[in-house]
Order: C-alpha cells, then structure tokens, then sequence
C-alpha cells in the first residue's frame, strides 16, 4: 500500500486465480482476476482444461457412433446435445422423423431442460450461501433421472436420440410415470420458487448485479435464457419451430425485472425458473397428444450424407448449432459445433471489471456454464 503525495492511500493491484478447480467455477474454468482490494480491474478467463476433440473426433468415426461425443459436450443436457446432432444428419439425409418419434424427443428434451435448470439453480445457491436450494433441486432431479434410467439404461450421458429417430420406444406405462412426475413436480417447484427467488439475502447479492443490456447480449452473440433474462424474446422452439414445438402451447419466457433490473443475475435465474414451468406444460401437452405408430424412421446402418448444413436447437443455455460436411463417405468430412457456453464465457471481463470480488461469484452461476461444451 503506498500514500500519494495528496495523502491518500493507494493500493497495489493483485492477480489472483479463480480455479481451475475452485467450487463456483462450475467446472475446470481458471479465471485471472486482477483486483485492487475488493474491487475487480478485469476478469480473465483460462479454457481448455476439460477439451476432449469434439469436433475433431466426429471426424474419426461413421455417423452413428458420433452421438456418444455429443453427450459429453453438455453433460447435463446430454438429449439436448444428442438432438441438435442427430436431426442435422436427419437434414443432410433428407429422412422425415415419424411423429411419434418426435414427440419422444420432444418430452425428452423437456424433461432435461428441467434436469439442467434443477441443477443450475441449485448451484446457483451454493454459490450465494444456500444450503437447502441444493438438496430440494436435486431431490426433484432424481425423479427425471429414474425415468432416464428406465427408458434408455443411463442416468446422464444416454446415446439415447439417434439418426431417424430413438434407439427404442418408450417404455410400459412410461407416459403415465411423466404424468405423475408433472402433477407431482409443479406442487414441489412452488416450494423452491417461494423458498429461493423473494428471500432477501439472495436478491441482495443477485440483484442489480451483472446487468447485461440487450444490446450488450446481442453483441456477444448471447442467446437462450442468458438473452431472455436481459428482456430479449428469442426462442428457437417459438421462432424457428421444430420438431412438434409448432403443435405445443408455450410461452417464451423473459426477465421483466421483478427484482432488480432486466438484465442481472436474479433475472437470468428467475428465467430459468418460470421455464421449468413452461417445460411442464410443454410435457403435459405432448403426453396427451403422442400418436401411436413407429418411433424410428427407415435409416441405414451406415449412412453416407452428401452436402453441407448447419442446423441450430434451443438447449437449456441456449441455441446449441452444429454445421456439419458430408462427403459422401461414412464419415463426416467436418463437424462444428457452436457453443453458447463458450460465447457467454467471453463476456466475463466486459460485465465483471469494476465489480467486488464476491460479485463476480454471483455472474458466473448468473451465466450457468458447463465447461465441457465450452471447450469441446
């Protein structure tokens, strides 16, 4: 610490590393921050810890066998990562899914959606300080994570969604188990909604913080409830339908600034939260409305694709795309995979400079990364 002529004290800047393993990080991310005290002078971020050659891998192996990669990107919204995959292969092909087979992944991609955003806000609680969040979102988790395990064997990385459709239809009674898991789950939302989102220690250290404009957001390429959360109403299932998201009454979900301002990292989460809502409506819809009939299109065991595409799906952290090359052999010639964790990873020194340390802490569970997708 120094004095200035003037008399004022001065303090000396200090780099400090933030991970590659600290709890708040949400995986391997090593953040360099460069603080002055409290206050944060820029915020670096390190990736490449969990890279695994996605893209580079992919072109390695036959069609088919890419899908397990895909699962490992985003962990916990592995149907998510399967389906964007699969249904661009479906788009080079030209195949035509069944609408049985698209109402499966429909509810399975819902049902992850409401498994990642659990698991997202009850993180999310730990980082502030809440214990109990934590273990009434992951009590609820465990019950879509059963119905995973019934359906395809897996409780996280499923292989699940393939080219043309699913490796296998849903199970006995298995739509009457999501029934009740929905009558059960909304009761059970309500009591982590009033638990979490009004109690004042928690609006006090997400409110007001990490405020990202909508310009800001659209400027960095920010995209699903990252985007939402700052008042911006896109949606991939809304907007650019697929599947049978177009035969499904929903609403897109924004922050509207019921605490704090549109924009911060209380919005983001509460998006998270009202989408959980939505995606049971979505479940209840699609449940009802499933035809019977096939659930996997005619597709060969070796499928040789002959052209270029890029085909983008609404994940839990938003639109997830995949730009895949086909040279008419059982490979792909290129896969691409955009991530949206990778581009929101970037902003972390624009919006968490000038912030106290503790904040910074608050952002990043605000932006609910999973470090697996941002390195690939």
């Amino acid at each position: 610490m120094l004095i200035t002529e003037e008399g004022h004290f001065q303090t000396d800047e200090l780099t400090i590393n933030m991970g590659p393993q600290h709890p708040s990080t949400h995986g391997v991310l090593r953040v360099e921050l460069l603080s002055d005290g409290e206050i944060v002078k820029g915020a670096y971020p390190d990736i490449g810890y969990l890279h695994r050659c996605f893209e580079k891998h992919c072109e390695t192996r036959d069609y088919i066998q890419t899908v397990p990669f895909a699962d490992r990107m985003d962990y916990v919204a592995a149907m998510n990562m399967e389906l964007g995959l699969c249904m661009t292969y479906e788009k080079l092909l030209g195949t035509e899914i069944p609408e049985r087979g698209q109402y499966i992944r429909v509810i399975m991609a819902e049902l992850n959606r409401i498994a990642s955003h659990l698991l997202s806000v009850g993180t999310y609680g730990i980082d502030i300080g809440a214990f109990t969040p934590f273990l009434y979102c992951f009590r609820d988790r465990e019950h879509i994570l059963r119905i995973f395990e019934e359906i395809c064997g897996a409780r996280l990385l499923y292989n699940y969604i393939r080219p043309g459709g699913s490796s296998r239809d849903l199970s006995r009674g298995m739509l009457d188990k999501i029934k009740e898991f929905c009558h059960y789950f909304k009761d059970q939302l309500d009591e982590i909604n009033q638990l979490v989102s009004g109690n004042a220690i928690f609006v006090k250290r997400t409110a007001d913080i990490g405020v990202i404009s909508p310009d800001l957001a659209i400027s960095y390429g920010f995209s699903g409830p990252n985007l939402r959360g700052s008042g911006y109403n896109w949606d991939l299932r809304k907007d650019m339908p697929y599947l049978v998201y177009d035969k499904i009454d929903f609403d897109v979900c924004l922050g509207e600034g019921e605490e704090g301002t549109v924009g911060d990292c209380w919005n983001r989460y509460y998006v998270r939260v009202k989408e959980m809502y939505q995606s049971l409506r979505i479940l209840e819809q699609a449940v009802e409305q499933i035809p019977d009939g096939d659930f996997m299109a005619k597709v060969a065991k070796s499928i040789k694709p002959d052209g270029e595409c890029y085909l983008a799906t609404e994940c839990p952290r938003g639109a997830l795309g995949y730009h895949v090359i086909g040279d008419g052999s059982k490979k792909p010639y290129r896969v691409k995979a955009k991530s949206p964790c990778f581009i929101t990873t970037s902003s972390i020194d624009e919006v968490c400079s000038g912030m106290m340390l503790a904040d910074v802490v608050a952002y990043l569970g605000s932006i609910d990364i999973v470090l697996g997708e941002v390195d690939r």
